[in-house]
C-alpha cells in the first residue's frame, strides 16, 4: 500500500445519498474493535449507551465527591468527545455505511465486532447479534471483513462458547464479509475470535475446548478457528498458552495500565509467543479518557497529544513485527479511544474535546499512514 495515500475527502453525512464505494487498499492484518451498541429514539425508541450513567467509585466516601445519575442526550452524552454523526443508532444503515467508509479510509481491513449471543447484550445496550447481517453486508461492500470480539455473555464458559461458535459459523460463516486468516501452521484459512476477559474461565476448562485432546475439542473440526485470549497480567502469558489459545491480544489502549498494555513489555511478550508458535496481537490506541462515565478515574487518562500518543503506540507495535495489530477502537466513545470522526461542541455545562487543527478525520489519516507500513511475517 502507498503510505502517501492519505485521504482528505469528507465521509458521508447523515441523510446523504451513499455514493458507490471507493476501492482504497486495506490491510487484513490490522483489526479494529467496533461497538454496535448505540441507539437513539428515532431508530430504537430510546437512547442506548449515549445516556450512560456515571459509574460510582467503589469507596462510598469517595463516590460521594463525584457526579451521579445519567447523561441526557443529545447534547449531554457519556463521552468526552462528540461524534460527527451525533448520538447515532448502530442500527441505522446510513450510519453503518458511513462507518464502513471511515474504516476503509483508515486502511484497517477487519472489524472485530463486539458480540453477544442472540437475545443477550451488555447492561446498557441492545442485542448486537441482530445487527451482524447489516454489518457484514456493508463491510463486504467496502471490501472489509468482520471478525467476532466475544464478550463475557451470561453463562459463558468452554461449553457455551462451543455452542456459540457453532452458531456463528452456521449462521454467518458463508458470508463473503466473514473474516478468515491464513494459518501457516495448519495451512488453511480459519476464522479469528477475540475472547474478551478470557481469564474469567479456568485455563483447564478452556483446554477442554482448545486443545486437540480436550473432551469437547473444537480442533480439526469445521468449527476450528484462531482464538485469541486477553493478556492483562504477566501470568496470563502462561495461562493463555496452557489453555490452548492460539495467541494473545492486549485490548487496553492505556500505556502502563496493565502488564499487557505497557509498550515496554511488547517485545518480551512477542518473543515468548513466537517461542511457542503463538500469535501476539498488541492493541494500539489514540489515547484514553473515561471521566464522563468514571469521573474519579482521571489517573488513567492518556492525552492524545495532538496525535503523538497514537503515532508512538503504532510505531511501538510496528517495531516488534507482531502477527497482527488491533486498534482500540473505532467507536468506544465512553473510554475516549475512538478514531471515528469527532467534532468540536460546547454546551452551557461542558466543552467536548476535539481532534484539533487536523480536523475530524485526523485519526483515520494517521492510521492509514502507519497501516501502510505493516507487513506481518507470520
Amino acid at each position: 500500500m502507498n503510505s502517501n495515500n492519505i485521504v482528505q475527502e469528507s465521509v458521508l453525512t447523515k441523510g446523504s445519498k451513499s455514493p458507490e464505494p471507493t476501492h482504497l487498499p486495506v490491510n487484513y492484518d490490522v483489526h479494529i474493535f467496533y461497538y454496535p451498541w448505540y441507539g437513539n429514539p428515532e431508530h430504537d425508541g430510546k437512547y442506548f449507551h449515549w445516556n450512560h450513567p456515571y459509574l460510582p467509585h467503589w469507596d462510598k466516601i469517595e463516590a460521594a465527591k463525584w457526579p451521579s445519575g445519567q447523561h441526557k442526550p443529545p447534547d449531554d452524552i457519556g463521552a468526552n468527545f462528540y461524534p460527527q454523526l451525533g448520538p447515532y443508532s448502530s442500527g441505522d444503515p446510513v450510519v453503518v455505511e458511513d462507518h464502513m467508509k471511515q474504516v476503509q479510509l483508515s486502511g484497517a481491513g477487519v472489524l472485530a465486532v463486539s458480540w453477544y449471543p442472540p437475545n443477550d447484550a451488555d447492561n446498557e445496550g441492545t442485542n448486537p447479534d441482530k445487527l451482524i447481517p447489516l454489518i457484514l453486508d456493508l463491510a463486504d461492500k467496502y471490501q472489509l471483513k468482520v471478525a467476532f470480539h466475544i464478550e463475557p455473555f451470561k453463562g459463558r464458559d468452554h461449553q457455551t462458547l462451543k455452542t456459540n461458535i457453532k452458531y456463528i459459523i452456521d449462521t454467518y460463516g458463508k458470508h463473503p464479509g466473514f473474516y478468515r486468516h491464513y494459518d501457516r501452521i495448519k495451512k488453511k484459512h480459519l476464522p479469528v475470535y477475540y475472547i474478551y476477559d478470557s481469564y474469567l474461565v479456568k485455563s483447564s476448562n478452556w483446554a477442554e475446548l482448545f486443545t486437540p485432546g480436550g473432551s469437547i475439542s473444537i480442533r480439526n473440526t469445521e468449527y476450528d478457528g484462531i482464538f485469541l485470549g486477553l493478556l492483562v497480567e504477566r501470568q496470563h502469558k502462561e495461562s493463555v498458552a496452557s489453555a490452548g489459545f492460539d495467541g494473545y491480544y492486549t485490548y487496553f489502549a492505556t500505556d502502563g495500565f496493565t502488564y499487557g498494555s505497557s509498550w515496554k513489555n511488547w517485545r518480551e511478550i512477542r518473543k515468548y509467543a513466537r517461542g511457542r508458535r503463538l500469535m501476539f496481537v498488541p492493541s494500539v490506541g489514540p489515547g484514553y479518557i473515561d471521566t464522563r462515565v468514571r469521573p474519579w478515574n482521571d489517573k488513567n487518562t492518556r492525552s492524545r497529544q495532538d496525535g503523538r500518543y497514537y503515532k508512538n503506540s503504532l510505531q511501538k507495535a510496528l517495531d516488534i513485527n507482531p502477527s497482527m495489530i488491533s486498534i482500540t477502537s473505532f467507536n468506544e466513545w465512553h473510554e475516549g479511544t475512538q478514531i471515528e470522526t469527532a467534532v468540536p461542541k460546547a454546551t452551557d455545562s461542558f466543552t467536548y474535546i476535539d481532534y484539533g487543527p487536523e480536523g475530524p478525520q485526523c485519526y483515520l489519516n494517521i492510521t492509514r499512514q502507519y497501516v501502510s507500513k505493516f507487513i506481518s511475517e507470520d
